[in-house]
């Protein structure tokens, strides 16, 4: 019997490649990619506005600000404006 040489499979492993890296520039935000955008506009975003976008419960928006972006070097703001306290994301550390 002949010995046989596997095949490459750098075309497959090139085809996967270029997949994921279409994949991920045609992926959609991720949640707390939207709460950065909302908290990044001018007037900010409330609790509300971003339980809204993020499905996620009060607590679990503060907890994301507080811990995850505070994490990721964001320097968070919050002040009251006619009764509703606003978020925003200011100058970065």
């Amino acid at each position: 019997m002949a010995s046989q040489t596997p095949k490459s499979s750098n075309h497959k492993k090139s085809k996967a490649n270029t997949a994921a890296v279409s994949k991920a520039a045609t992926a959609k935000p991720s949640k707390l990619d939207r709460v950065v955008t909302l908290l990044r506009q001018k007037k900010g975003a409330s609790l509300e506005e971003l339980c809204t976008i993020t499905g996620w419960q009060i607590h679990s928006v503060r907890g994301a600000i507080a811990g995850s972006l505070k994490k990721k070097g964001h320097v968070i703001t919050s002040e009251k404006i006619d009764g509703i306290r606003r978020y925003r994301i200011g100058e970065t550390e």
